[in-house]
């Protein structure tokens, strides 16, 4: 059994946290072999006497088969750390999972990505705001991260979907389970449009505790952490102090002094939190990892510009290639205005036409 895999097992195993793994793994390179360990060799690695019989007896060739079998059942696949696909900024943050679950689009996670969180309860600025720096971000290319919570994660994630953009929803639950359950729907979308991902395997038990954990993926993923409103206990709080100790920028948005949602924000400002009064203040501090402005063609004096429409479709097509018939069910267009669109997109040499229907960006 490969590396891989082994970690996979170990990583849903009873009784396993993120230092008791560190303690197999490093140790030395028998852990290969955990499959066939007895007691007394995982009393060896730190373990106490009663969860290493434990393992003995249920850590099995049979047991991981059933497991990495469940997973393609569900659609959802392992991203392991000794995977090449596993994000470098993540690998470089505390702490970071052994293993992270996910659903949808894995290319994601290899895109210029910012962190955007706040309160459960925004304002109708907040809101306002929130949409606004998302699509910005997204039509520069960013992935916008955030955690499909109530309020602000969510119009973040709603708003990405309907410019185009990319999203990436990161649970404090076990994957296959939506919290809050009104997010169902989002849920799905994210998961066909964007990517969903989770530290915690199918059948993971909820808890309070885990949602904290999460904050510091949230803040690893990304180059900055966006707080766009938080009181002065806002769980958002979390993830600027995850981004902080990440080495990562931490942006905040300001609001009136008399509103408590814009507590918190006002003092991640007083304590050196880049304030933030338009998209341009979070671009301007990642233009090294932006490609050129959709649409905007250097060297050319004429400068080709996209409408809204065509930037939308440009986006998606930018995530993976389509057909005609996958783009008309993302866009609940009818055929003659889609097609349309490609056209357009095509005579202006942004698009192209491959056999089969299927469109991809030039």
């Amino acid at each position: 059994m490969d590396k891989r895999s082994l970690l996979i097992g170990l990583h849903a195993s009873q009784g396993l946290g993120w230092k008791r793994i560190e303690q197999i793994v490093t140790r030395d390179d028998n852990w290969v072999h955990a499959l066939d360990f007895s007691a007394a060799d995982w009393m060896e690695r730190g373990l106490g006497a009663e969860l290493a019989l434990s393992l003995s007896k249920t850590f099995t060739h049979n047991w991981l088969e059933a497991r990495m079998e469940r997973l393609r059942q569900l659609d959802i696949f392992p991203l392991t750390i000794f995977d090449p696909e596993y994000p470098l900024l993540m690998k470089e943050a505390n702490r970071p999972p052994w293993v992270l679950y996910g659903k949808g689009h894995m290319k994601l996670l290899a895109a210029p990505s910012v962190a955007m969180v706040g309160t459960r309860i925004p304002t109708a600025y907040g809101r306002k705001v929130c949409m606004m720096l998302t699509e910005a971000l997204c039509e520069r290319g960013f992935a916008i991260v955030s955690g499909l919570a109530r309020g602000i994660d969510g119009l973040c994630h709603e708003a990405a979907l309907q410019s185009g953009g990319m999203t990436v929803a990161v649970l404090g639950t076990a994957i296959d389970v939506v919290y809050p359950p009104e997010n169902t729907s989002l849920y799905e979308m994210i998961a066909e449009q964007g990517l969903i991902l989770s530290e915690y395997p199918p059948g993971t038990p909820g808890h309070p505790g885990l949602f904290p954990q999460r904050n510091r993926i949230i803040a690893g993923l990304a180059h900055g952490t966006v707080v766009v409103e938080a009181d002065a206990r806002s769980g958002s709080l979390i993830t600027a102090d995850a981004a902080l100790e990440a080495g990562r920028d931490v942006f905040a948005v300001p609001g009136p002094i008399t509103s408590p949602k814009s507590r918190g924000t006002l003092n991640l400002i007083k304590q050196g939190a880049k304030l933030v009064t338009e998209p341009k203040d979070i671009l301007e501090e990642y233009e090294h990892l932006l490609p050129a402005r959709p649409g905007m063609k250097e060297g050319n004096s004429l400068s080709i510009k996209l409408t809204d429409e065509e930037r939308r479709i440009y986006h998606m097509l930018e995530q993976d290639n389509c057909t005609l018939d996958e783009l008309l069910n993302k866009t609940d267009w009818d055929f003659g205005h889609l097609h349309s669109v490609l056209l357009s997109l095509i005579m202006k040499k942004e698009v192209v036409q491959l056999p089969g229907s299927v469109y991809k960006v030039i």
